[in-house]
């Protein structure tokens, strides 16, 4: 179908001179943008089917990490990667080569091609000979691909949603910072092996570690709607973890992560050494804890394990694209000015958030990755369901990008969450809502409810093809007596469930708003992420038991003997 002529010249002009750039932008910019603005002229009219949009973002992405465990370094890594990611639309706005594919499987609908390799040095005839390369590549197989899409149009049914494949969008044009700090590493390397060493004093933990990762994130767009962007963010991590294995085979594990946007601004003195003493502390209550039994009845999650599971149960199911594709489950696609949430409840989405209440925010960004700035979303107010997030790919009734088009390096982009919030108008102290929870079970004759501390994360599944389900993963539970008995450490336990039966649920809610801050794993990849919820106090929960492994402790204790030395080790705050 290409035309000999125009794909001549466009082969050619690798020849012709270099323009001129302002010197506000970088030099890897100025590659990008001479290279699409010739590629796009010699290619938009290179076939019957136009090439009518190009967009190029180059991902610079340099990586530190550190890790330590039994009071020696044993990880000391430094990376960095240029990754360049193509979007090729050939059509028009209505239907192009993204178009979703029925009726078979489309591993194109997953990801991008994996993203091209782009040298790190700013040699712009280098760094443009790899861009056009691709971009030959990228433009053939969506040639072949709209081919593909428009036998699928002809032979099936039509789609319940109507919408065009793009959104027309106003050029964003932004030079700005970009993200270059750095680590002290015979500081950190000090730090790490006094704190891993913390944990030798305990022979109940089997595995431990204290790591630090830090991420210069640097992302450089252009497209052929005239928009040119340059943006740069840092994530500083210091985890730290432990483990050991109950006497019938199962694995328990603690963790704590602190964030921030520079190594700098993480903690090193007495709040890093109390959480080693609390981890260790609930890791040997966990151990001794009695093994939790299937369960339906009143529970709470406290302010962050809050967050994860509205992030898992409700977060996704209001991106965008879930309500479009005719894969997914759409449980909200008809649900637009209904009440989906209790009354008292309000949730939104703003990436322009940098931190909350001094904490740092995983999830802020100022453009996603198709250019568009990043946007606060109501997404519920007062229960009522108003919006969805959304990248450049409308659904009915909601045609343009609000800013959360997002995706890692070598995916191709869909609506992901960025700092989720939930907001209540029913606020209780958390003693309250421990009174509440204690007259919750009497009014159900249950001996106690549960209390879920900790979350690590979770799954859902929104596809057709499976149950509209979801599982959380617990870390730390307790059992609340209602007849006032002390507390109790409990093991084993999964929160499963369906979505919109879980909603109905929430009575009331504390006032004390936490931030979890993690990374997200969707169909594009792996992006930093936030939830600020308050806890939450449900009538119904249930619970599963968790699998468990069969493998039997450790026979012999380990090779170091604890020093019985309770000093603590990590020294003043830098």
């Amino acid at each position: 179908m290409t035309k000999a002529k125009p794909v001549a010249v466009f082969f050619l002009a690798l020849l012709v001179a270099l323009p001129a750039f302002s010197a506000g932008q970088s030099p890897l910019l100025n590659a990008m943008t001479a290279e699409l603005d010739r590629s796009f002229t010699a290619l938009h009219t290179a076939d019957e089917v136009p090439l009518y949009y190009l967009s190029y973002q180059v991902c610079d992405v340099e990586r530190h990490n550190l890790a330590a465990s039994y009071g020696a370094l044993e990880r000391n890594d430094h990376s960095r990667q240029r990754t360049l990611d193509i979007d090729c639309r050939v059509g028009d706005f209505t239907l192009d080569n993204t178009h979703e594919i029925r009726g078979e499987f489309d591993p194109s609908s997953f990801n991008g091609a994996g993203g091209a390799r782009i040298p790190l040095d700013d040699d712009e005839l280098a760094i443009r000979t790899v861009i056009w390369r691709n971009t030959d590549e990228a433009y053939k197989n969506a040639l072949e691909r709209y081919t593909k899409v428009k036998t699928n149009q002809q032979v099936l049914v039509e789609k319940e949603d109507t919408s065009a494949d793009f959104s027309r969008e106003k050029a964003a044009v932004f030079i700005g910072k970009t993200a270059h700090e750095s680590v002290d590493v015979e500081f950190w390397k000090s730090k790490l092996a006094a704190w891993s060493a913390r944990f030798k004093d305990h022979p109940e933990v089997q595995t431990s570690g204290v790591r630090l990762s830090l991420t210069n994130d640097n992302r450089y767009f252009v497209d052929s709607d005239g928009a040119k962007i340059e943006t740069g963010q840092a994530y500083a991590r210091l985890s730290l973890y432990c483990s050991g294995i109950c006497d019938d085979g199962m694995s328990i594990n603690r963790t704590e992560t602190f964030d921030a946007d520079s190594p700098n601004d993480l903690p090193t003195g007495e709040e890093v050494d109390r959480t080693i003493t609390r981890l260790i502390d609930e890791l040997k209550a966990l151990l001794s804890a009695p093994l939790a039994e299937p369960y339906a009845g009143p529970a709470i999650l406290v302010n962050r394990a809050s967050g994860v599971f509205f992030h898992e149960i409700f977060g996704h199911r209001i991106e965008g694209h879930r309500q479009k594709s005719e894969s997914e489950g759409q449980t909200f696609a008809r649900m637009v000015g209904k009440q989906i949430l209790p009354d008292f409840i309000s949730v939104y989405d703003d990436p322009t958030l940098e931190e909350f209440d001094g904490t740092f925010l995983r999830g802020f960004y100022r453009y996603d990755d198709e250019g568009v700035p990043g946007q606060r979303v109501s997404v519920v107010e007062q229960g009522i369901l108003k919006n969805f997030l959304m990248s450049r790919s409308p659904i009915n009734n909601f045609p343009n990008s609000n800013g959360h088009g997002r995706k890692e390096p070598g995916a191709s982009v869909v609506a992901r969450q960025g700092n989720l919030m939930i907001e209540s108008d029913r606020q209780y102290p958390f003693d309250s809502l421990l009174v509440l929870l204690a007259d919750e079970c009497r009014k159900q004759d249950k001996p106690y409810g549960l209390i879920f501390y900790d979350i690590s994360g979770g799954f859902t599944q929104t596809g057709r093809r499976g149950p509209q389900s979801f599982k959380v993963l617990p870390l730390l539970v307790y059992r609340y007596y209602a007849d006032g008995r002390p507390m109790e450490a409990i093991r084993g336990v999964d929160i499963v469930g369906t979505p919109l039966s879980s909603f109905e649920k929430i009575i009331a809610t504390g006032d004390d708003y936490g931030v979890f801050n993690g990374t997200c794993g969707a169909e594009s990849g792996w992006v930093p992420v936030s939830a600020m919820s308050p806890s939450i106090l449900v009538s119904q929960v249930e619970v599963e038991k968790k699998s468990k492994e069969q493998e039997k402790p450790p026979l012999l204790p380990p090779p170091y003997e604890p020093s019985g030395d309770k000093t603590i080790m990590g020294g003043l705050d830098r």
